[in-house]
Formats: structure tokens, C-alpha cells, sequence
């Protein structure tokens, strides 16, 4: 996405409200906002303090709202900004882009319910407008390069409604399958946009950094990531399974290895999204170990999850909103701590239960109180930025 890197001059921003001027700036407030308050919600409820009513038990509602909820949202959010970018075409902004954010926070509230089917509809109709969002602008633009984005978006509403049928018996499916296919399909649609961005953030931002791409290495973990998807659908044998993650995991560190993340470190807003890359690649080897029962499934979910989604989420969200709204391309103390916060957090829910398996419900807090504050961090720093218009004067 095209950003601007112009230092801007020492003015206070224009007092317009601008929430609704680009899909980035709602659906990346609501994001930080529901990941800061989220967690704390369902650690109460894991440890016994709170008791809710809604339709999805605990688990399955931390897993259903930090996957078709938070992420969703950042999807959604970074989407609208990049294809107005890709095309030259408008996305949805004004009353438009409100009420698609008010079909999100309707799903996410009704979620909190007992009442499945209306958030259902609700997730259903958001899922939706935003494939419309996107799909009229590539459309008119002829920009067929960029037409999967679609599709992914309405299977990840297909995944999402399977969920909710199977939950109210509707559908008689395994759960964790819609969970399963949500997560792929987003780390896939990580691999694709981090593969475009992630190398040239770190050319344009690491100087003498001269990140590579080897077209067979690309293909290679791109089409692992789809076999993945499609073992997991089809209920292909573990073995299997296990041998694509393998072999997936080894080119994704090729990758990583390529992009040469280790000249980052002095460039916290680069250095994340090296790092949250990173966890896909422990993902992979966890998710294979887990095939064959050497490690609990959950520590490969939570590098995909805490790691991955939440490193690389925190990342774009800070670089696009400042590049979209005239800030220089620098984090500052706030963000950087966030990124300390968010990779530490991650760490301790991956590898604490695998090491200290009597400490599982402590390890379960002290990173859920990481990831909170990691992302209040972010919600208090961008708050004023996301809703004023950009310092620069420029439109967006």
C-alpha cells in the first residue's frame, strides 16, 4: 500500500471527525478496542469468576470472536484501505462504512447472548457488504490479480456460518472444523499480503537491506498453506497432515531467511512483522509435532494465534494507520511496547503450558494480561488518530 514517509510539520490535527472517511479507521479501533477487552472477559470466565449466557460456551467463544470477530475486522479494515489503493476506485466510507461496522458490533454483542441465530445473521450480513465492499471496486478496475480477496472473504463466511450451525445443531459438523478452516484461511491470506508488504517495508525501511524472493520457495509455501486448507476440510490422515506442515514450515523459514530479518532490529515497526512472520513458521513445526502427538494442538493454535495474528495485526495496524493518516513511519515508545507486549504474550501461552504444565491456568493470565495490555496500548495511542481527519490535509 502506498504510504507516506514525509515527516509532517508540528501542527495540531483539524478537529473533523474522520471515522468514516476509509474502512481502516473504524474497523481498527473496534479491533483493538474488542482484543483489549475480550481476553480479560473470557480469563474471567476460564478461571471461575464470571458466568455467561451466551450461546457458545467460553472456549468457543474466545476462539469464534478473536477469529471471525478481531481478525475479521483488521481483514476487513486493511481491505477497504489497500483495494481504494490497488484500484484507484472508492471503497465503502461514510453511512456506508457505519453500518457495515454496526453489522460487526451487532454480531459481536449478540454473541454475548443467548440468541445464536441473530448473531449468525448479523456475522452472515457483515461478511457480505465487506465481499461487496471490495469486489465493486476490483470489478471496475478489472483488477483481476486481487479477485481472490472475494473469495477468501466469502469462505471465511462459510466457515463462519458452518460454525454457528453446528453450534445450535443445525449442521452436524465438528466444531474445531470451522475454527480450523477460519484460522487457515487467515494465515494463508497472511502468507499472501505478508509475501507482498514484508519485503518491501523492509527495502524501503532498513537501509542497505536488500530482502529476496525465490519463486520456487514462494510457490512452495503458498501451495502447502492450500493443502493444508484442504486436508483440514476433507479430514485427511494426520500423517499426512503432518508431513505438508513439515514441509511448508521449511519453506516459510526459507522465506523469513531471505527477507533478512536479523538487519531489523532497530526498526521496531520492521522487526515486528519479521517477528509475528516468524510464528507461522513455529506454527507449522508444532502443528506437525501435534499430528503425531508429541505436542498438545493447542500450543501449534496459539503460535498462529497469539503469535502470528496478533504480532502481524498489531504491526499493519500501526504502519497503515500512520502511513495512512501522515505520521511518519516510526513506532513510538507506546507502540513499541506493544510489540515487546504482544511477542512476549505469546511466548508464555505457546511454550508455558509445554514447560510448566502444573502452571496452565497462570500461564493462560500472564499472557492474556500481556496481550490486553498490548493492545489498550494501541487503542489509547490511535484512538485521537483514527478519528481525526490526516494532518497532512490529504483525503482518506
Amino acid at each position: 500500500m502506498p504510504e507516506s514517509n514525509r515527516t509532517p510539520p508540528h501542527t495540531p490535527p483539524p478537529a473533523q471527525f474522520a471515522l468514516w472517511n476509509l474502512g481502516f479507521r473504524p474497523f481498527f479501533l473496534l479491533a483493538g478496542l474488542l482484543a483489549a477487552i475480550a481476553m480479560p472477559y473470557w480469563i474471567a470466565q476460564f478461571s471461575g469468576l464470571l458466568r455467561s449466557i451466551s450461546f457458545l460456551p467460553g472456549s468457543l467463544w474466545h476462539a469464534h470472536e478473536m477469529i471471525f470477530g478481531y481478525a475479521f475486522a483488521v481483514i476487513v479494515g486493511f481491505l477497504f484501505t489497500a483495494v481504494r489503493n490497488w484500484t484507484g476506485q472508492p471503497t465503502p466510507s461514510g453511512r456506508v462504512l457505519a453500518g457495515i461496522a454496526a453489522l460487526w458490533l451487532a454480531a459481536r454483542l449478540l454473541a454475548l447472548t443467548p440468541w445464536g441465530l441473530p448473531a449468525l445473521v448479523a456475522d452472515i450480513l457483515f461478511a457480505i457488504a465487506a465481499a461487496t465492499g471490495i469486489a465493486i471496486p476490483l470489478l471496475a478496475a478489472n483488477n483481476r490479480r486481487n479477485y481472490f480477496f472475494v473469495l477468501v472473504i466469502l469462505a471465511f463466511a462459510s466457515a463462519n456460518a458452518a460454525f454457528y450451525l453446528g453450534v445450535m445443531g443445525i449442521l452436524d459438523i465438528p466444531l474445531q472444523r470451522g475454527l480450523q478452516l477460519g484460522l487457515n484461511l487467515i494465515l494463508f491470506l497472511m502468507a499472501v499480503v505478508g509475501g507482498r508488504v514484508i519485503p518491501m517495508f523492509t527495502a524501503n525501511g532498513v537501509p542497505g537491506c536488500q530482502p529476496r524472493r525465490i519463486p520456487g520457495i514462494e510457490r512452495t509455501a503458498l501451495a502447502g498453506l492450500l493443502l493444508l486448507i484442504a486436508a483440514d476440510v476433507s479430514g485427511m490422515n494426520a500423517a499426512v497432515i503432518a508431513v505438508v506442515a513439515g514441509i511448508t514450515a521449511c519453506a516459510h523459514l526459507g522465506r523469513l531467511l531471505l527477507w533478512q530479518p536479523w538487519r531489523t532490529a532497530h526498526h521496531p515497526i520492521v522487526w515486528i512483522l519479521h517477528a509475528s512472520y516468524a510464528w507461522i513458521v513455529v506454527h507449522l513445526f508444532l502443528r506437525a509435532l501435534a499430528m503425531i502427538d508429541l505436542v498438545p494442538l493447542s500450543a501449534a493454535t496459539h503460535a498462529l494465534t497469539a503469535g502470528a495474528i496478533g504480532g502481524l495485526t498489531l504491526g499493519m495496524m500501526t504502519r497503515t494507520a500512520r502511513g495512512h493518516t501522515g505520521l511518519p513511519l516510526q513506532s513510538g515508545n507506546l507502540e513499541t511496547a506493544a510489540f515487546l507486549l504482544v511477542q512476549s504474550g505469546a511466548i508464555v501461552r505457546v511454550f508455558g503450558p509445554l514447560l510448566m504444565p502444573g502452571w496452565y491456568l497462570q500461564t493462560i493470565m500472564v499472557s492474556g494480561a500481556l496481550w490486553t495490555i498490548a493492545f489498550a496500548l494501541f487503542t489509547l495511542k490511535f484512538w485521537p488518530i483514527l478519528i481525526h481527519p490526516r494532518i497532512d490535509g490529504r483525503s482518506g
